[in-house]
């Protein structure tokens, strides 16, 4: 799983669930990038409450069910 943190907030990918479809990097393109075989590669920008509708939006659409927004561990 690779992650990227803001504070409170965690993007991660599963990457064995992962189809590379490439949906998240079409909603979230200011964290996430795709490789040459069309798989994601997560940022390491934090999240703003603009990036963070918009990782709750990708989330939801991902088709693979492989894209996570967890609360970060506090501390």
């Amino acid at each position: 799983m690779t992650a990227i943190s803001s504070g409170s907030h965690t993007v991660g990918i599963d990457r064995i669930a992962c189809d590379g479809y490439g949906l998240c990097a079409e909603l979230l393109p200011e964290l996430i990038e795709l490789d040459e075989w069309g798989y994601p590669i997560v940022g390491s920008a934090p999240l703003t409450g603009k990036a963070l509708a918009h990782a709750r939006r990708a989330v939801a659409a991902c088709p693979a069910l492989a894209l996570r927004l967890d609360r970060a561990p506090k501390g």
